[in-house]
């Protein structure tokens, strides 16, 4: 069940803090931002596309956050809060749900179960939790959260205004930039896979390097991001990282890219700026991906990618276009072997299968 806020507020309110115009009648109050399905009189909801538009025109909602081109898919009796797009518009509003939601923050304070060395360096209203460990020389920027059995390690520094959920782990030196959110478990500067073989066995690689992270920066639960060897792991501003994503040591990673759960990055592989890169893949090491690409789901990324586009597939990635082209034809082979057969027959040659 969605909470209710606990004044409700109105849909003027609501077009002012998410730049929409209002169609209908604005002094509407509304308590709740639900789904289409379970939004009642006193809920906003929101349209994206034409698939959920038998869904809107069905909604009990009392408001609906949409674009102009679909408001005729709005129901009858709910308000119209006409924006650019709707996704967005609803991203923005449950950011402000989610303060008015909130239960007043409490002031910042270091637990007593905290151990904050003397020569760290903390601005001012920065909140430790218990049992969290801040090193010599470590720098946390005013108005941090560093919650619960956290360690932040010798040299390192986090900017100001960033969460640092339970038992992430920042390792000396790293840099994590303003207004970042590292969700429980993450790991940050921990060594990279470098080892040299040799007749003896295999030889560790020392990881000299370290991790620099921009603004603006989220990393899911149980991430791990990795030293560089020489040079640092780069990840640029704005990039969002799922769960359970393994980031390579000497990766650079560019701006505004977003990178699902379960992806595995190997070392010196480099990912450009806007790219979307879905669940699961797996990137090789040493290799470019161009910016702007979009990778599907569980592809291997084997080559650089050189052009923008959609990518999907293993053996090798291709473009999504010849990927589901050559799909189709692999649904086809038994027939398409049947059909040779019967042709090689009639000509009265052997079967050529192959060994």
């Amino acid at each position: 069940m969605h909470r209710a806020l606990p004044v409700p507020v109105s849909v003027d309110a609501i077009a002012e803090r998410i730049g929409g115009t209002v169609h209908g009648n604005g002094a509407r109050r509304i308590a709740r931002l639900a789904s289409l399905e379970s939004a009642g009189a006193d809920a906003v909801s929101f349209l994206s596309g034409r698939r959920h538009a038998q869904a809107a025109r069905d909604s009990g909602a009392g408001a609906l956050i949409v674009s102009a081109a679909l408001q005729a898919e709005a129901p009858a009796d709910a308000v119209r809060i006409i924006v650019a797009d709707p996704y967005v518009g609803y991203a923005t509003l449950s950011q402000w749900f989610e303060s008015l939601l909130a239960p007043p923050r409490a002031a910042a304070a270091i637990d007593p179960l905290a151990r904050v060395d003397v020569a760290a360096r903390l601005g001012a209203g920065v909140g430790v939790g218990p049992g969290a460990t801040i090193a010599a020389g470590a720098r946390i920027g005013e108005g941090c959260r560093i919650g619960a059995g956290c360690a932040i390690g010798e040299g390192a520094s986090v900017g100001p205004d960033s969460i640092l959920h339970p038992n992430v782990v920042l390792y000396p030196g790293v840099r994590l930039g303003a207004r970042a959110i590292v969700h429980a478990g993450t790991v940050i500067g921990a060594d990279g896979f470098g080892f040299a073989p040799s007749r003896e066995g295999f030889v560790k690689i020392a990881q000299l390097g370290s991790v620099h992270i921009g603004d603006d920066v989220e990393i899911g639960a149980n991430c791990a991001i990795d030293r560089g060897a020489l040079d640092d792991t780069e990840i640029g501003d704005g990039v969002k990282i799922d769960n359970l994503v393994q980031v390579g040591h000497n990766v650079r990673i560019g701006a505004q890219t977003v990178i699902a759960g379960c992806v595995g990055i190997a070392g010196s592989a480099t990912i450009g700026a806007r790219c979307m890169i879905g669940g699961g893949v797996g990137v090789s090491g040493h290799i470019e991906i161009c910016d702007g690409a979009i990778i599907g789901g569980f592809s291997l990324v084997e080559r650089s990618v050189d052009e923008p586009g959609f990518y999907t597939g293993a053996w090798p990635l291709q473009s999504h276009v010849q990927w589901e082209r050559t799909a189709a034809t692999l649904k086809q082979l038994p027939r398409l072997r049947q059909r040779l057969r019967g042709l090689e027959a009639r000509a009265g040659e052997p079967p050529k299968d192959p060994e």
